[in-house]
């Protein structure tokens, strides 16, 4: 393993990992990975990482000591980016909250489970703008997301995109959507000494992804080394790879 991002959890590349595997080798973005139930491998900090992502990859894999030598390497540059799920945050079996990592991450998470599973329509809204969004039209076709882990966002860290629920009531061929208020911390950047922190509280796959797999006006496909192919929007390609780089230092 010596490749500049560590990616780790998602289960495995031939399920949901998949989909954030395959976005990296359509963008050319040279990664390593492993799988959510591989406990962490001190031998994969030897090599110098650009960025480390953590999605669905529960804290129980990490030792204090390795969370702590984490929390250096991230101070001194290296990148990181946690995307939610059941494993994730605090979920109901991420348990971050109580790790070296939680000082690190730009939102505040949970004491208890924090999973929003939403039935009705859940859309990104994006708050402002900025480069990991450049182009990407959430002003005229919100992507649509299936549940989130529920943060708070620190002081000083920067709220690019909101999650925004509404409740939907129907009849007679009629329906009304009512917003619920007030919305949630959807994506979150942040600075930690001279490593970049990001907090996307979704998931990029199924089911939490929702509609934002689909999101775009062309098709992608795309299949890393050793994963499921995939097939999903240009604009989700674009946001996830730019997410990735740009934590990465990009």
């Amino acid at each position: 393993m010596n490749r500049p991002i560590l990616y780790l959890g998602d289960t495995t590349l031939r399920e949901a990992a998949c989909y954030l595997a395959g976005v990296m080798s359509h963008a050319g973005i040279s990664f390593d990975y492993a799988p959510s139930d591989t406990p962490f491998s001190d031998a994969w900090l030897d090599a110098p990482r650009r960025a480390v992502l953590l999605s669905d990859y529960p804290a129980r894999n990490l030792s204090v000591a390795q969370q702590e030598e984490l929390v250096r390497r991230i101070a001194a540059g290296t990148g990181l980016l946690m995307i939610g799920g059941w494993e994730s945050f605090t979920g109901v079996g991420g348990d971050y909250g109580a790790t070296a990592l939680a000082g690190v991450l730009p939102v505040a998470m949970s004491a208890s489970d924090d999973r929003v599973n939403w039935a009705h329509p859940c859309v990104a809204e994006r708050v402002r703008d900025h480069p990991v969004l450049q182009d990407l039209p959430f002003d005229r076709a919100c992507p649509s997301i299936g549940g989130f882990n529920r943060t708070r966002v620190k002081p000083g860290a920067d709220l690019l995109l909101n999650a925004r629920r509404f409740t939907a009531r129907g009849s007679s061929g009629r329906i009304e959507l009512e917003a619920v208020d007030p919305p949630d911390p959807l994506l979150v950047l942040g600075q930690y000494g001279r490593g970049r922190v990001a907090a996307y509280t979704s998931d990029a796959a199924p089911h939490w992804v929702g509609g934002m797999v689909d999101w775009g006006d062309s098709r992608v496909t795309a299949c890393a080394e050793g994963s499921a192919a995939i097939e999903v929007g240009n604009w989700y390609a674009r946001f996830f790879s730019r997410l990735i780089l740009w934590t990465a230092g990009n």
